[in-house]
């Protein structure tokens, strides 16, 4: 196993101004040493990691890091810059910067290792030694643990054993120990401050995770408990990091009087925590104001707070405490409701498409499977998928309002939710009544939560009390107050859709295949596409409502097959990655896979988004000129049979593929020549943004 930093990987005068070049100039270290095969590609997953989140931390520490599979081997690199480094930290640049790479398949040893480092980082005597050291072999040294930090800046080696002695211990040892040294470190701040007050300790449990789960789960983890310790609480960390985690003891989460989740992925069985004291936060406020969260727990467990259901603080009080703002929020929850929907929608719509394929556009009309079907009919197969497909179908209001709920009030907020999606059909309020009763059933479960209980009831609330009280508020604003208004609109929204024709189609079309193509995946490509499966979300679809869906998919096919197009024709343009990324887009886009331009428009959105934007425009107007139709919500190519004027269908997928190309070729083109003309022989480094990495939808 080769040490996870040499000499060769220290630059004690870094002479990067930007994050991007300090990454280049390290990452470049590693490619000399055969630790990672491909720069580019490598550089684009830590700028992909980065635009998650700043890896800035306060104390002048930068830490840009990802799993790669452009990386062989765990490995770190280590610069120190005197002018510092913007990372995004809060308290200004950074002097000290950590590359961190980890394989796609780290071993876990080599993972704790890693994290090991991570915990060392708020160690004051570690970074001030890294600033004091003056030769890179010490260095090395100093970051795997064979040196301590004083003989470290003094400029003297130690043994082994005085390593061992010293107060810092190394980076293998905290490795190999750090679950042990979690509850040592908890146990021996409890005893003293039982021994010091006579009383029981405060006691805390927490958990710490973020999206690589390699550094700032760890450095979270050591902040919160250098704080317990110095506040005389009981602290207990559970760290969901890469090298997986050991759960905490149920007894010790039940005589835990807080709890606190330092988090930026979900928290891993979250319910086992719950009827407890909470604060929710993200993992870098776990880092840089660890004593303010114990203090904030502490004094919700005095006033008595808790959370009744079974994810502690919900999303609205984490999202109002981050600061966000109600446009925000509902974004959020309604782009949770339809992520949840989606699979539904797929799963039905292909269905019922198949079942048209094989009985016919009067399949719709053929009796229930269970009292007529003949195993050597098609016809009796296409009823089959088509009643398979309905039943899907009928499930997309009530999911849609169900987990518009959930990403309002978490699980309690579920059941309310479904009832009054469900109810919604029953009214015939439709997409219109479900957003409504997802909305309303959040916010009751948010209002029920806040009513202070006894603690005797604390076990019920989320199994009979909430359930019982949200359904049967939401259910009777729906059936008595709101429903028969939504269902008004609802009717009017689809009569009007029904009397689209000429130039009003065509520029609906326009507009979609610009929403499509603006976010890729992100909220407002989500608007286009449940807008359009709305109205083919009924056994008959009208033909407005099939026209919409048409062009909708067409122009969600065109950024990835445009990418694909511009890198076989004008590879020179475009790095290594995206030419191999560019392979893999035909596929996506021929299957309605609008994720696979995301690559292209997160390294280049200024030249790529606007490009798509205009060829789906185009896609989508003419989509609706040639009058086609579409009964299914997703399948690309696969289901052309089933589209209405298929041949007119491709030429318009094919023109606005033909149109971004051209202005992504002719964009990237100006730039490089501009590049060449600012200065001959320096090679322009690719573009890297903080782009919305939002979750896309299916299409």
């Amino acid at each position: 196993m080769s040490e996870m930093i040499t000499a060769d990987l220290v630059d004690l005068d870094l002479s990067a101004e930007t994050k991007e070049a300090a990454a280049r100039a390290l990452a470049e270290r590693m490619v000399a040493q055969g630790r990672v095969t491909d720069l580019d590609g490598f550089l684009a997953d830590v700028a992909a990691r980065e635009a998650q989140m700043p890896t800035g931390l306060d104390g002048g520490i930068g830490i840009p890091h990802c799993r790669s599979e452009h990386v062989t081997e765990p490995t770190l690199a280590f610069g120190r810059s005197a002018a510092g480094i913007d990372f995004g930290a809060p308290d200004g640049p950074a002097d000290l910067i950590f590359l961190i790479a980890a394989p796609a398949g780290a071993d876990d040893a080599h993972l704790t290792i890693l994290s090991a480092l991570a915990r060392q980082l708020m160690n004051a005597e570690f970074t001030s030694a890294l600033r004091a050291v003056d030769d890179a072999t010490a260095a090395a040294a100093l970051i795997r643990g064979d040196e301590s930090p004083a003989a470290a800046a003094a400029g003297a080696a130690t043994s082994p054993a005085t390593t061992e002695a010293s107060e810092v211990p190394e980076v293998a040892e905290v490795a190999e120990g750090s679950q042990d040294s979690v509850a040592v470190s908890a146990a021996a701040s409890a005893d003293t401050a039982t021994v010091s007050t006579g009383e029981r300790p405060f006691r805390i449990v927490a958990v710490t995770s973020c999206p690589t789960g390699i550094a700032h789960t760890y450095m979270a983890a050591e902040s919160l408990e250098n704080a317990g310790r110095a506040a005389g609480v009981e602290l207990v960390v559970e760290t969901q990091g890469s090298a997986g985690f050991t759960r905490l003891d149920p007894a010790v989460i039940a005589d835990a009087d807080g709890v606190i989740f330092a988090h930026d992925v979900p928290v891993r069985d979250k319910d086992r925590f719950a009827g407890k004291p909470t604060v929710d936060v993200g993992v870098k406020a776990g880092i840089n104001r660890p004593t303010e969260l114990i203090s904030e727990v502490r004094g919700k467990a005095e006033r008595g707070e808790v959370t009744a259901g079974s994810a502690p603080g919900t999303p609205v009080e984490r999202a109002g405490a981050a600061g966000e703002g109600y446009g925000t929020m509902l974004r959020k929850w309604l782009m949770s409701g339809v992520s949840y929907m989606v699979p539904f929608v797929a799963a039905g719509g292909l269905l019922i498409a198949l079942g048209f394929a094989i009985g016919g556009y009067q399949i719709n009309k053929a009796p229930s499977v269970m009292d007529h079907f003949v195993w050597t009919q098609g016809d009796s197969w296409g009823a089959l998928l088509f009643q398979i497909g309905g039943v899907a179908f009928g499930f997309l209001v009530p999911v849609l309002a169900g987990y518009i709920a959930y990403g309002m009030a978490d699980r309690p907020g579920i059941v309310p939710g479904f009832v009054g999606g469900a109810i919604s059909l029953t009214i015939n309020a439709g997409f219109l009544g479900g957003l409504a009763a997802g909305l309303i059933a959040g916010g009751v479960v948010i209002g029920i939560q806040k009513v202070r209980i006894p603690a005797a009831l604390r076990g019920i609330m989320p199994v009979v009390v909430i359930p019982l009280i949200s359904a049967a508020i939401v259910g009777f604003l729906m059936f008595v107050v709101i429903g028969k208004p939504i269902a008004s609109a609802q009717k009017g929204m689809t009569d009007w859709l029904n009397g689209l024709t000429g130039s009003n189609a065509v520029l609906l079309g326009a507009l979609l295949g610009l929403m499509m193509c603006f976010d890729l995946g992100g909220p407002v490509n989500k608007v286009a596409y449940t807008f359009a499966t709305a109205g083919i979300a009924v056994a008959s679809p009208s033909d407005s409502a099939m026209k919409i869906m048409a062009a909708v998919m067409a122009a969600g096919m065109v950024p990835p097959l445009a990418m694909a197009l511009a890198t076989t024709v004008r590879g020179r343009l475009f790095t290594q990655t995206e030419r191999e990324n560019g392979k893999a887009a035909w596929v996506l886009g021929a299957s309605f896979i609008s994720e696979g331009a995301i690559p292209f428009a997160a390294a280049d959105p200024l030249r790529v988004i606007p490009s798509a934007m205009a060829g789906g425009a185009v896609t989508g107007a003419l989509s609706m000129i040639f009058g086609a139709t579409l009964r299914a919500p997703h399948g690309g190519i696969f289901v052309v049979p089933l589209i209405g004027n298929p041949f007119l269908y491709l030429i318009a997928i094919a023109a606005g593929v033909c149109v971004t190309t051209a202005l992504v070729v002719v964009l990237k083109g100006m730039r490089k020549q501009a590049s060449a003309g600012a200065g001959a022989g320096v090679a322009e480094a690719p573009i890297t943004t903080k782009a919305d990495t939002t979750e896309p939808v299916a299409a």
